[in-house]
């Protein structure tokens, strides 16, 4: 299985303390990166300390090793890059419903219907474009579908292994059925995309004149203009049509049935809710909180002036169909 060729090592969070009791202990599975979430993990074992043990990998990865530990698994909290990581596991019955009040503060299109789960941030797909060779207003189409277009040959990035693109592609199944999600990525390889391993080099490549545009999250470019100030080459442009290239995905947690710290599992569940949190994900990772009443980062659109695919998040957990697809076209080996 994919999730056990990839090695997995429990990180103690920098500010734990020694060996702790049951009573003050948390592990966390993640399929967001360390360099995303260690710092606000840091934070919430400081304030409460609580010793908290993290499992970092992709969301595939770690929902594959959920499904297989089952009742046994050590694991406390999932959390999950995107809902098809947190859907499977879900669907497999492993996860409890959360409170009303938690579930209560963050929109109902952003957590489980069933309760199993409740977003903490999300991320909207965007067009990253180079500020040189594209004005957005007359080069950039309002629809995905129409970067299959030949104009667009060499001038292209992707990162066909990357979880939140294959979130995309499984919207896309969604939306627009097997078939023409199909042939959209057939039309797009015809195109001759740059491969790339995450959303990162996307960017990097696309501020550098490498590619003209790349298919990405929002937040990665907002990481190198603070690094590389307001010069740096690129910028965000988000399709106006609504199609499931304009979707805007969450990333959310779930507690284990099986959790033997469950009362520490929602004390973290509820402080990533706090205002402490979201206000972290909205300064410091660019992305969108879900809980009302935080400011969102001055450089973001407001959520609500984002023309998003209305899609159910519950229709993002068949992953492995988009894998399957994916492999079958050549995209993936």
């Amino acid at each position: 299985m994919v999730a056990l060729a990839v090695t997995l090592a429990y990180m103690l969070s920098s500010c734990a303390q020694t060996e702790g009791s049951a009573e003050d202990t948390l592990v966390v599975y993640s399929g967001r990166k360390a360099n995303l979430v260690q710092p606000i993990i840091d934070h919430f074992s400081a304030s409460t300390g609580i010793d908290v043990m993290v499992k970092y990998g992709t969301t595939a990865e770690i929902a594959a090793m959920l499904l297989e530990e089952g009742d046994n698994s050590p694991a406390d909290v999932f959390w999950a890059q995107d809902p098809g990581g947190l859907g499977a596991v879900a669907a497999a019955g492993m996860l409890s419903q959360l409170p009303d009040e938690s579930l209560a503060q963050v929109d109902a299109h952003f957590r489980a219907p069933g309760g199993e789960w409740v977003g903490i941030s999300g991320r909207a797909r965007v067009i990253v474009y180079n500020t040189d060779s594209i004005d957005p207003e007359r080069d950039l189409p309002s629809d995905l579908w129409d970067f299959t277009d030949p104009e667009w040959n060499g001038r292209l990035g992707w990162a066909p292994t990357n979880g939140s693109f294959q979130a995309m592609v499984t919207a896309l199944r969604a939306s627009w059925g097997q078939e023409k999600t199909r042939e959209w990525l057939q039309g797009i390889m015809l195109n001759d995309p740059g491969v790339y391993p995450n959303n990162n080099p996307i960017v990097a490549a696309t501020g550098s004149g490498e590619i003209d545009v790349g298919f990405v999250n929002h937040y990665y470019l907002h990481k190198f203009i603070a690094e590389e100030g307001e010069s740096f080459r690129a910028r965000n442009f988000f399709l106006p049509a609504g199609g499931p290239g304009s979707m805007v995905m969450v990333a959310g947690v779930g507690r284990l049935k099986s959790a033997e710290n469950a009362e520490n599992a929602q004390k973290f569940i509820d402080f990533l809710l706090s205002p402490v949190a979201q206000q972290y994900f909205a300064g410091q990772t660019y992305e969108y909180p879900l809980v009302d009443g935080v400011k969102i980062h001055r450089e973001l659109m407001p959520l609500v002036e984002l023309n998003a695919v209305d899609i159910e998040l519950t229709d993002l957990s068949d992953l492995q169909g988009t894998v399957e697809l994916l492999t079958e076209i050549g995209a993936l080996e």
